[in-house]
């Protein structure tokens, strides 16, 4: 039986009049990669935002049922509790230490829960050395551990800021379009590393590309103006005449 790991209960946000969600309910299942696409506007980031308590819902409550500690409500929490409670995020844009090699910018990941003089001046020991490598490996940046992440493409960019998050070994990664600004080649080799690291976290992404979505999506909630349109399997969503009607039909160029 699927174990649920985020149960999102009928989450509302209001902006100043603004109804940016409306009564958003979503169950995320342990292990899985969970796509939440829709029109810009719908409020997929908004409920990124939420998870990650960025942003208070106006009503609503999102728990996390941890497998190494009790199910949480991760409403009301500070963002840096969340990250502790081990669910990490990634933003559209990387943010890495481009003056720092790869392997600099995993040491600094692996030791953020430590005082900055120990970040800054105690080296990893052979254990902490060895998970940076197998990380490395998975998301094929292990012949770069020394080049400075500045001069990486821009898919490498996004694959390194998910390893920093993979480090830290997280319950739950979420990534906003992971593939924007990628070439074919390196969207596909992003879905794949994706799919190898489904077996040690649940990953919710946030996309515009459909292909990408086709290619490793487990579960897709379609967001509609702040409500859900539907939810299941991607060909039900791909089959299903409304979501083709307010979403792919017209999302085409964002494809």
């Amino acid at each position: 039986m699927l174990e649920t790991v985020i149960d999102i209960r009928k989450i509302s946000v209001n902006f100043d009049g603004f109804q940016a969600l409306t009564s958003v309910s979503a169950k995320v299942q342990r292990n899985s990669i969970h796509f939440f696409i829709g029109p810009n506007g719908a409020g997929k980031t908004t409920l990124l935002d939420i998870i990650c308590a960025k942003t208070k819902p106006t009503s609503g409550r999102v728990s996390f049922f941890s497998q190494k500690h009790n199910a949480i409500s991760l409403t009301g929490m500070k963002e840096y509790q969340i990250v502790r409670k081990g669910i990490g995020r990634k933003f559209q844009v990387p943010s890495i230490f481009e003056n720092l090699t790869v392997g600099e910018n995993m040491e600094l990941s692996l030791k953020s829960h430590k005082g900055i003089w120990s970040s800054i001046f105690q080296k990893p020991d052979p254990q902490e050395l060895e998970e940076i490598n197998r990380v490395l490996n998975k998301i094929n940046l292990s012949d770069k551990i020394n080049v400075r992440a500045g001069t990486l493409a821009h898919g490498q960019k996004q694959w390194l800021e998910i390893g920093m998050q993979l480090v830290q070994k997280p319950e739950v990664i979420m990534l906003d379009e992971p593939a924007a600004g990628m070439g074919k080649s390196e969207t596909f080799k992003t879905g794949e590393i994706l799919r190898e690291l489904k077996s040690e976290c649940t990953i919710i992404v946030i996309e515009h590309d459909m292909e990408f979505v086709k290619q490793i999506a487990d579960v897709v909630t379609v967001l509609h103006e702040g409500k859900v349109l539907c939810h299941g399997h991607i060909d039900d969503i791909l089959n299903d005449p409304t979501v083709q009607a307010v979403y792919l039909g017209r999302g085409k160029g964002n494809e």
